[in-house]
């Protein structure tokens, strides 16, 4: 032990001024975190995410953020040596609204097509529903039937350590993410000069050239969707098939291109908990009572969060609505999304 009451340990000793600014600070932490827990308290139930949700939505965040890092330091030479992720969390701009709800999203939408329930086929001989498209004798249905499956398996993470082989995301947020990531490798180098930021910039333009959103999962079957474009009676056989192949996305494609609507707010109607605008959804689209049967109650097997009680509670009604007055419920679906998007803000400033 030293004899010096003041340890330097090779450093200046921290003077009483540094010593209060610490003790302030620490306060002020402490505070933050007191008012984030009581924030998380008092937030109700079904807004909370659950373990599993929040644990997939932090692997995803992470590793779109690794896969954007590599091709960067691919093409941006001799770089920081320490990972941006925990620097981009610190500074708050992965709290972006329209990322974080594409994220939230796309792991929901995962997380319900894996444990939808297997359905076996009627004939066990007949191909999947995709399959059967690959061979179809239109070239267009059978090459957006190939570019879906192409797109599924990019989807999945490389065999190499779990890495993302790309973001898959809609392109304004992939070239949001890129520029952050060039930032944050920026920062982190200590010393930034000319020639890093040029190496940086180039390197990020290189990997946003390389980019292209037509290629991700949701837009090849939103295309898979349109070539097929079926009419009303094949539609519900194939939203059915689509949920016993547990092809979620195939699913919100399908639905979404039959009502006239983006992926986007298909899907938010298909992972809304209570339904009420997918059962309407459906009806407009003249499913049969059965129909409806099947696909509520596989959604029901999916999510923990649906009661299947009552939804078989509300079945008559559904199946009571008539088509039009379905249809005529969903036109603000169909509206322009910024003109949408100001509707339901003026709704949400009414609401004190």
């Amino acid at each position: 032990m030293s004899d010096n009451p003041v340890d330097m340990r090779g450093g200046s000793p921290i003077d009483a001024t540094e010593l209060l600014a610490r003790a302030a600070a620490a306060e002020l932490c402490v505070q933050r975190g007191l008012q984030r827990t009581v924030d998380d308290f008092f937030l109700p139930e079904d807004a909370r995410l659950d373990e599993r949700t929040r644990s997939a939505l932090s692997e995803l965040l992470r590793g779109l953020i690794d896969a954007v890092e590599r091709q960067i330091r691919r093409h941006g030479g001799d770089l920081a040596p320490d990972p941006v992720f925990a620097r981009l969390m610190r500074s708050g701009l992965l709290r972006d609204p329209e990322l974080m709800a594409e994220l939230v999203g796309r792991v929901r939408q995962e997380l319900l097509g894996h444990e939808l329930p297997a359905h076996a086929p009627d004939d066990p001989e007949r191909p999947s529903l995709i399959n059967r498209f690959v061979d179809h004798p239109d070239r267009v249905v059978a090459a957006s039937a190939m570019a879906l499956l192409i797109a599924e398996s990019r989807r999945r993470t490389s065999p190499e350590a779990g890495q993302f082989i790309q973001t898959d995301l809609p392109a304004e947020l992939h070239h949001r993410l890129v520029w952050w990531v060039a930032a944050a490798l920026r920062e982190e180098s200590g010393d930034p000069t000319a020639a890093l930021d040029y190496a940086l910039s180039e390197a990020a333009m290189r990997s946003l050239a390389a980019y292209d959103e037509g290629d991700r999962l949701e837009t090849s079957a939103m295309r898979f969707a349109l070539a097929v474009n079926p009419q009303r009676g094949e539609l519900s056989d194939l939203l059915v098939e689509a949920l016993g192949d547990r092809r979620i996305v195939l699913f919100i494609a399908l639905l979404g291109h039959a009502l006239g609507v983006d992926y986007a707010i298909a899907r938010e109607m298909v992972l809304d908990t209570g339904g009420e605008r997918l059962w309407l959804a459906l009806r407009a689209l003249e499913m049969p009572r059965a129909a409806v049967a099947q696909v509520g109650y596989a959604l029901c097997e999916a999510d923990p969060r649906r009661d299947l009680e009552s939804f078989a509670e509300l079945l008559d009604a559904i199946a009571s609505i008539e088509p039009i007055q379905a249809r005529a419920a969903l036109t603000p679906l169909r509206l322009h999304p910024d003109y949408r998007a100001a509707l339901l803000a003026l709704r949400r400033g009414d609401v004190k």
